[in-house]
C-alpha cells in the first residue's frame, strides 16, 4: 500500500471518516430518550486515532469538541483494552462539567487475512487503532438540584456525581453494577439509562463504520489520518501566518459567580509569531467560590472556536487545527480551577466570555473577520423535581458582521443546540409555554445591525425548582467599529426581575420569563 495519498484519494477518506463521526451523532439522537439530546441535540461525536488525536468529529457543539481530546487522554492512561467502554465527566479529568457525560471506545480491526500477516497494524493483537467517542449533556446527573445546574453551588461534589475514567462495558459486556452505581445517584434513572444506552449504540456504530473502513482501505486508512491531520495543520498556519506578528491584549468580566455579584475579570494575551498563536490568560481571576470556574479544556474549547472561525472555518476540523495554537492559564485561576472548584458554570458562560475576549484581542489584528457581540450568554434554565428535568440554553441576538446584520434568535459562541419545539415541551413536561417570540428591537444600530433577542415564557403546572445561569444582564454585548451594544436580557418571576444566577423553589402557576440579549451592531448607521 502506498505510503502517500494523493489529493482525490485523501478527500475520499477525510469524507468517509467525517460521515462516520455524523452518522455516531444522528445513532445518538435517534437512540435518545430524553428531549435534551433528541430535540437540542445537545451532544456531539468524533472518531480519534491510537494516538488520541482528533480524526474527525461531527459538526455539533464547540465546548464539547474542543474539550473532547482531554478525555480521551484521560481514557488512554487507562490503559483500555479491546471490547472496553469507558464512561467520564470529571472535569479535573477530561469533562467539561458533570452534565455532559462522555464516553470513550477503543477500535481495534483484524482485516481479512490478518491472522496471516505477523504485525500488521490491523491484526487483532490487542493493538488500538482508533477511538471513538461521544459526549451528551443529561439532563440530570444528581447534586443539590434538579438538573444539576445550581447557581448556588460552592463545590463540584454539591454539583452533581463525579464519575472518573470508568470501565462501563469489559470484553463487549456491560458490567450492571456499574451502570446501577451511576444511575442510583441520578434523579430519572429510567432516562438516564436510556440516554446512556444511546451513546453505547453511537459508539459501536463508529466502531463498525472504522472496521469496515479498515476492511475497505487497509493501512492506507491510518496513513489517511496522518494525512488529514497535516492538511489541516498546514492550512490552518498558513491562516495565521498571513496575519501581523505581535501581542493584542484584552479584557472583560463576568457578572458575579452565583454567590456575589462582584465582577470577575478575565484578561488574555493573544501573540501572533510566524505559524503559531499563543493564547495567555494570565491576568485572569483565580479561581471563584460560585459555579463559573471553568477547567483549561474548556478556556481551550473557546479559544479554538475562536481560531477555526478568524482563519478558514472550511478546514477539515482535527488535531492539526489545534497544533499552531498553544493556550495557558494559571492553575489555581477562573480557567484553571484546582478541585474540588465548582464548575457547572464555567462551561456554559464562562467558556461564551472567553470567546467574546478572544474575539476582541484578535479584532486589532483582523477586525474584518471578527463580528460584533453576540449574545455572550446560553441562557440556561432548567425547571425540575424528583419527576421530571427540563433543561433549555435559549438563543438570542447574533452580532452584526462587516458585511451581514446579525441574525435573530440564534444560539452563539459555544454552543449549537437546537430549541426544545413547544410541542414535545408541553408533551414532555408540567410545563406550558405562554410565550415565545422574538424580541424585536434588542439588536444594536449600525451600518449592520444585531441580530434581536428571544422571549420566553413558561407556566409551572407543578410546583419544581427553577434555577437560571445567565450573563449579559448587567453588561450589553459590544457593538464593533463604531456599531451600537445590543441591548441586556433580563430574567423575571411572576414578572419581577431576579438575578442572573439564581436558584429557587417556586410554586405552581408560576411564570418564568427569560428576555435574552440581542446581538451588537456593526459600523455607524
Amino acid at each position: 500500500m502506498s505510503d502517500a495519498l494523493g489529493p482525490i484519494d485523501l478527500e475520499i477518506l477525510r469524507n468517509q471518516l467525517e460521515g462516520v463521526a455524523e452518522e455516531m451523532g444522528d445513532v445518538l439522537i435517534r437512540g435518545a430518550y430524553s428531549p435534551n439530546i433528541a430535540e437540542r441535540r445537545d451532544c456531539s461525536t468524533a472518531i480519534f486515532d491510537a494516538d488520541g488525536r482528533l480524526v474527525a468529529q461531527a459538526e455539533h457543539i464547540p465546548v464539547h469538541l474542543g474539550a473532547m481530546p482531554d478525555a480521551v487522554e484521560a481514557v488512554r492512561e487507562c490503559d483500555p483494552e479491546p471490547g472496553d467502554v469507558f464512561v467520564l465527566n470529571d472535569p479535573f479529568a477530561g469533562g467539561t462539567h458533570l452534565p455532559d457525560v462522555t464516553m470513550v471506545s477503543p477500535i481495534t480491526h483484524e482485516a481479512p487475512g490478518a491472522s496471516e500477516r505477523s504485525g500488521g497494524p490491523c491484526k487483532r493483537d490487542g493493538r488500538i487503532v482508533a477511538y471513538a467517542a461521544s459526549r451528551a449533556h443529561h439532563a440530570d446527573v444528581g447534586g443539590m438540584a434538579p438538573g444539576s445546574m445550581p447557581a448556588g453551588a460552592r463545590d463540584v461534589h454539591q454539583e452533581g456525581l463525579r464519575i472518573p475514567p470508568t470501565r462501563l462495558v469489559v470484553a463487549g459486556e456491560l458490567r450492571d453494577e456499574v451502570e446501577d452505581l451511576l444511575l442510583a445517584n441520578v434523579r430519572n434513572p429510567r432516562q438516564r439509562r436510556a440516554d446512556l444506552r444511546a451513546q453505547r449504540a453511537a459508539n459501536d456504530r463508529g466502531a463498525e463504520r472504522i472496521d469496515e473502513l479498515l476492511d475497505e482501505h487497509g493501512e492506507e486508512l491510518l496513513t489517511a489520518f496522518d494525512a488529514v491531520i497535516e492538511y489541516s495543520r498546514e492550512r490552518v498556519e498558513g491562516e495565521i501566518d498571513a496575519l501581523p506578528d505581535g501581542r493584542y491584549e484584552a479584557r472583560d468580566v463576568l457578572e458575579g459567580d452565583g454567590i456575589t455579584d462582584t465582577d470577575i475579570p478575565i484578561a488574555v494575551a493573544v501573540t501572533i509569531d510566524g505559524e503559531r498563536l499563543d493564547v495567555d490568560f494570565s491576568g485572569t481571576a483565580g479561581q471563584v467560590a460560585g459555579n463559573v470556574n471553568a477547567p483549561l479544556s474548556v478556556a481551550k474549547s473557546a479559544v479554538l472556536f475562536v481560531v477555526r472561525c478568524v482563519t478558514d472555518p472550511d478546514v477539515p476540523p482535527n488535531q492539526g487545527c489545534y497544533d499552531p495554537v498553544t493556550v495557558s492559564a494559571p492553575a489555581g485561576s477562573l480557567l484553571n480551577p484546582e478541585p474540588p472548584a465548582a464548575v457547572v458554570g464555567g462551561n456554559v458562560e464562562t467558556s461564551q466570555r472567553v470567546a467574546d475576549v478572544v474575539f476582541a484581542a484578535i479584532s486589532e489584528v483582523a477586525p474584518e473577520r471578527v463580528p460584533a457581540d453576540g449574545q455572550g450568554t446560553m441562557n440556561n434554565l432548567v425547571i425540575g423535581s424528583p419527576t421530571f428535568t427540563y433543561y433549555e440554553t435559549i438563543g438570542g441576538g447574533g452580532g452584526a458582521t462587516a458585511g451581514a446584520d446579525g441574525m435573530d434568535a440564534v444560539q452563539v459562541g459555544m454552543t449549537n443546540t437546537q430549541n426544545t419545539p413547544v410541542e414535545a415541551l408541553e408533551g414532555t413536561y408540567p410545563l406550558t409555554v405562554e410565550e415565545y417570540a422574538i424580541r424585536r428591537g434588542s439588536g444594536g444600530d449600525g451600518a449592520q445591525e444585531g441580530g434581536d433577542g428571544l422571549r420566553r415564557s413558561i407556566r409551572l403546572e407543578s410546583e419544581a425548582t427553577v434555577s437560571l445561569l445567565t450573563e449579559r444582564r448587567r453588561y450589553a454585548p459590544a457593538g464593533r467599529a463604531g456599531g451600537g451594544d445590543g441591548t441586556t436580557g433580563r430574567n423575571l418571576i411572576d414578572g419581577d426581575p431576579v438575578p442572573a444566577k439564581t436558584t429557587r423553589e417556586l410554586a405552581a402557576g408560576t411564570v418564568v420569563t427569560v428576555l435574552t440579549p440581542g446581538g451588537g451592531g456593526y459600523g455607524q448607521g
